[in-house]
């Protein structure tokens, strides 16, 4: 499918709903644990979503619709949640990544990026050279990645309480 606003904004409206009714009024364990060493738990997922949304998606898009010549990235820290996220819980973080999903679609929805655009360039510090519609793909990928991973980190929680069923789910490693 090709890149169109009308159909990433299906995805990216819907995504702070997902999540506040999958996480909202669960105990900590659903929520803090992860699925081993070095991956997020519900918990880090919405809070790396709400530094995505202040320091990704749309200030790249800018970066990319305001300069021309392939203008470079900064890098990303996508570790940021851990310090920022601190004190807060999940329903802070919950409230905080609607209000930020809300606004920067209604700004991609007022950027006006047309077909053409989506094929201007920048400089990715990891990946190199990526076009506009790359950057507003990847933000869809991103979210349906992420509910993904907390779906992932929550079935773990019972991966050895579920006993042979185990090998009927593909969330579960075998």
């Amino acid at each position: 499918m090709k890149y169109e606003v009308s159909h990433a904004v299906e995805v990216l409206q819907a995504t702070p709903g997902v999540l506040r009714a999958l996480l909202s009024d669960l105990s900590e364990p659903w929520i803090m644990n992860n699925y081993g060493e070095k991956t997020f738990s519900a918990f880090d997922v919405v809070g790396h979503l709400i530094h995505g949304e202040r320091t990704d998606w749309i200030p790249r898009a800018k970066i990319i619709l305001e300069q021309s010549d392939a203008p470079a990235f900064d890098p990303f820290d996508r570790y940021a949640m851990y310090e920022a996220s601190k004190g807060k819980s999940i329903g802070d973080l919950l409230d905080e990544f609607e209000s930020l999903r809300r606004e920067n679609v209604e700004v991609l929805r007022t950027m006006g990026v047309t077909e053409p655009q989506t094929e201007l360039r920048a400089r990715h510090p990891a990946l190199g050279e990526v076009t506009l519609g790359n950057l507003l793909s990847m933000w869809v990928v991103h979210d349906l990645n992420h509910i993904a991973q907390i779906a992932k980190a929550m079935a773990f929680q019972y991966g050895d309480e579920v006993g042979p069923w185990r090998a009927y789910t593909s969330i579960l490693p075998k």
